[in-house]
């Protein structure tokens, strides 16, 4: 998969499945990076791919994911994560959010948000 840079799309809104999520790579201030972003209907958030519990990315396969109820479980600790604000609601890393990566969304395509 190509990674895309702040003057590039990271998907288009079609690619990721309404209640679920995909990973693409970013480049972000901080370097490259594996960035999930999520979908419910219109309403499209992006975290980091890293699980705050012990810095592992949350995706069970390169870039599939357990997202149920509006939550998103870690595969190696099962974190349990609010799909819309990142929240840890269960597993051992309650109480701490998934680090947001601002997007937008324009023309059916999901931008990074200078």
């Amino acid at each position: 998969m190509d990674t895309a840079t702040p003057d590039q799309a990271l998907c288009r809104l079609e690619d990721i499945p309404n209640g679920g999520a995909i990973a693409v790579d970013a480049v972000l201030r901080d370097g490259e990076e594996s960035v999930i972003v999520l979908r419910r209907d219109d309403a499209v958030r992006a975290y980091l791919n890293i699980c705050p519990h012990a810095g592992r990315r949350l995706d069970w396969a390169p870039g599939k994911f357990l997202v149920k109820d509006s939550l998103i479980v870690c595969a190696a600790h099962g974190a349990a994560f609010q799909d819309m604000d990142g929240l840890c609601v269960g597993g051992p890393c309650r109480g701490e959010h998934l680090r947001a990566v601002g997007v937008r969304v324009t023309d059916g395509e999901v931008w990074l948000d200078d």
